[in-house]
């Protein structure tokens, strides 16, 4: 028994593991352990639409992630969305520790 959603499913696994796997490999200790706890956290409740968001957010350079994630700025409009507030919320969350 074939059902189409396996399909998207085992896509969505692939993506999610790709994603976490670069969530931890951003060359700075620092946004290792942001991204990848956060994406550890949150990748697997997400939809394809919020993988896109956080997969955009991947293509950020750190320095401005770190920025927007800390509050020095705040994040621009194309990146002022769900994943976004998520992961400040989960920031916000582990400096509380």
């Amino acid at each position: 028994m074939h059902h189409t959603a396996h399909a998207s499913d085992g896509h969505r696994e692939i993506r999610q593991r790709r994603l976490l796997f670069r969530s931890w490999h951003r060359g700075t200790q620092e946004a290792d352990l942001l991204l990848g706890r956060f994406a550890e956290t949150c990748l697997a409740d997400f939809d394809s639409r919020q993988l896109d968001r956080f997969e955009a957010l991947l293509d950020c350079i750190d320095t401005d992630l770190f920025d927007w994630i800390t509050g020095r700025v705040p994040p621009p409009p194309a990146h002022d969305h769900d994943v976004m507030h998520l992961l400040l919320s989960c920031h916000a969350r582990q400096k509380r520790g």
